[in-house]
């Protein structure tokens, strides 16, 4: 290969690198990137995290470990992955859900008032 082609390379896989990097910065603490979380509870073990959102409020990109949501009021949210990919889930007042570990951004699509207790458990 020529050493032009090596550069045009390099300059390909930097850009690649940053491209990715600039999407995992943007993956960050919900408690630090959104007004709406509200840290309640955090030890060595867990911490609990309450979250509210009018019709429309979003939280930008952000990371949990593995998790439990308690919904105190019926919603419509949607969340986007890294990728682009959306789901749209109905919530119930009084449901608990368990969650993987995830990477995602969410939104109150629906018409009522979207809260939530999140429950990050910790190694």
């Amino acid at each position: 290969m020529k050493r032009t082609a090596y550069i045009t390379l390099g300059v390909l896989a930097v850009a690649l690198v940053l491209a990715f990097g600039a999407r995992m910065a943007m993956a960050q603490d919900l408690a630090k990137v959104s007004p709406s979380a509200k840290v309640l509870l955090e030890n060595d073990r867990v911490r609990v995290l309450e979250v509210q959102h009018e019709p429309g409020g979003k939280e930008p990109m952000h990371t949990h470990p593995a998790y439990v949501v308690y919904s105190f009021t019926n919603a419509t949210a949607k969340t986007t992955s890294p990728d682009g990919k959306t789901v749209v889930k109905e919530r119930k007042a009084g449901e608990a859900t368990w969650g993987n570990p995830v990477t995602h951004s969410t939104e109150n699509v629906g018409t009522t008032e979207f809260h939530v207790l999140v429950i990050e458990l910790k190694k």
